[in-house]
Order: structure tokens, then C-alpha cells, then sequence
């Protein structure tokens, strides 16, 4: 646990080196205020409608950009340190190879949970301070928001390390971040709704679409934070009402679609030569 902690230390300390701290809090922060003031302007009152509008919101948000800071900032953790010369001399300690996945995923999504919580935190206390109608029912959800938005950073943190250590370089392993983060935040969806369109009703049954939408960690996490009067305000509102799935089986599939990618990721750079 110690080895782990120490590797965590050192990533933490890199991401601050190399402002990634201070980038990924500021962008969020900045973000969600505006989003926060923006988005509960048609009401006619600041914070009004007890946080669904500012759940919908940021919760739009962070589906594009948190897997992509999560790509960015994992996509080349392993072949990065390889092409620097670095991951040798990690090597070189008495320590094994899974001890220095977990490490890294342990420092970089402590970096991702800070910003998530600074970031969206500032947007809440600013909400907090308008005096806002309504607000004490919408906290629940707003924490649900945060604490699902670090765990959607997770499961692309350990998909970048997937792809880490099965890409070659780090000009590869940025390309194939960037496919994968396209794939899962645009395409799969625009692939399915057309699906649906398509199929009218016909083969797609209720038990299918569950599974569809389980396919794709950025699908489980909007229905997990479109639930109550969030969902009513929502573009996936109609999806959240004919899904089956409830908020456990959406939270357990983004723990799986985490500890799958980091198991595979430890089992191929066990494999893989220095």
C-alpha cells in the first residue's frame, strides 16, 4: 500500500508541475459557474427550480469533458514514461508491475476528483449564496452529481491506461484516445438513436436497450443523474422513463467498466517489455 501511495505522491506532484492541477480545476470551475447562472436564467430566478436545471447542466457538461480530461491526462501514463526513458528506472525498484498501474490511477483520479469537487463545489456555493427558491430538495442530486462525475473520470482514466500500454508510442496512443473518446460520447449514441428510429419497436424490447445503454459508461451515467425532476427537463428524460435500470445497476456498471479496463490494463504490462 505504501509503494502505491508513494507512486500516487508522484503523479499528484507531476500533474502539479505541469499545471494540470490548476488547468482541469479553473476550465471546470469556470464551466459550471457559467452553466450555473446561464442555465437557471429562463426561470426568471438565479438558482431557482431546486438545482434540476444546474444538475441537467453540468451533468451535459461533464459527459464531453470529463472523459476527455481523463483521456488526456492517462492516454500516455505508461508509454509516455517509456519513450522518456523514465519507466526503466521505475522499474528498476522493489515493486510490481500491477502496484505502478494502481499507483498512477490512484494519483490521477485524486487530481480529477479535486477538480471535479473544487470546480462544481464553487459553482454550488455560488448558487447557495443567490438564495435561490427550492434548493435544500436539490442537494441529493447534486452530490450524486459529483461523486458519479469522478467516477465517470475513473473509467476513462483506466481505459487511457488501456490504451497505454497496448499503444507503441505517444503520438498512437493520443490518436486512439481521442477515437475512443469520439466513439463513446458521440457516435455510440447517434448509432443507437438511429437504431431506434429504425427499428420502430420491433426487435429493440426494453431487456435490449438496458443492455445497450450499459454498453456505454457516458449512457449509465446520464441516467443516473436524470432521475426525479431532473429527468423532466431533460433530452434524456424519455429515455430515463423507459429504461429499467436503477441507479445501483447504473453506479455497479461504472465500477465494472472501471475495474475491467484497469484489470486488463495490469495484465498486458505485465506481459509487455520495458
Amino acid at each position: 500500500m505504501r509503494t502505491i501511495l508513494v507512486i500516487a505522491r508522484k503523479e499528484i506532484q507531476e500533474g502539479l508541475r505541469n499545471r494540470w492541477v490548476l488547468a482541469t480545476t479553473l476550465l471546470l470551475a469556470t464551466l459550471a459557474l457559467t452553466l450555473t447562472f446561464l442555465g437557471s436564467a429562463p426561470t426568471g430566478n438565479v438558482g431557482a427550480s431546486a438545482l434540476d436545471v444546474v444538475v441537467v447542466s453540468l451533468s451535459s457538461l461533464s459527459v464531453f469533458l470529463v472523459p476527455l480530461i481523463a483521456l488526456l491526462i492517462s492516454h500516455d501514463a505508461i508509454v509516455g514514461e517509456a519513450e522518456r526513458g523514465t519507466l526503466l528506472l521505475l522499474l528498476s525498484y522493489p515493486l510490481a508491475r500491477w502496484q505502478v498501474i494502481v499507483g498512477k490511477f490512484v494519483g490521477h483520479l485524486a487530481i480529477l476528483a479535486f477538480a471535479t469537487l473544487v470546480g462544481y463545489g464553487a459553482a454550488a456555493l455560488a448558487l447557495a449564496a443567490t438564495g435561490g427558491s427550492g434548493l435544500a430538495a436539490g442537494w441529493p442530486a447534486f452530490a450524486r452529481l459529483i461523486g458519479s462525475s469522478v467516477l465517470l473520470g475513473a473509467v476513462f482514466v483506466a481505459i487511457g491506461y488501456l490504451v497505454s500500454v497496448l499503444a507503441g508510442e505517444r503520438g498512437t496512443a493520443g490518436g486512439i484516445a481521442v477515437g475512443v473518446w469520439l466513439v463513446f460520447v458521440l457516435v455510440y449514441d447517434t448509432a443507437l438513436l438511429g437504431l431506434l428510429v429504425a427499428d420502430q419497436g420491433r426487435t429493440v424490447t426494453a431487456g435490449l436497450l438496458d443492455a445497450l445503454l450499459l454498453l456505454n459508461p457516458t449512457d449509465a451515467y446520464r441516467l443516473v443523474n436524470l432521475g426525479g425532476g431532473a429527468g423532466a427537463i431533460s433530452g434524456m428524460g424519455g429515455m430515463a422513463e423507459v429504461a429499467s435500470l436503477g441507479a445501483p445497476a447504473l453506479l455497479a456498471a461504472l465500477l465494472l467498466w472501471t475495474v475491467l479496463p484497469l484489470a486488463a490494463a495490469m495484465l498486458v504490462f505485465s506481459r509487455r517489455e520495458a
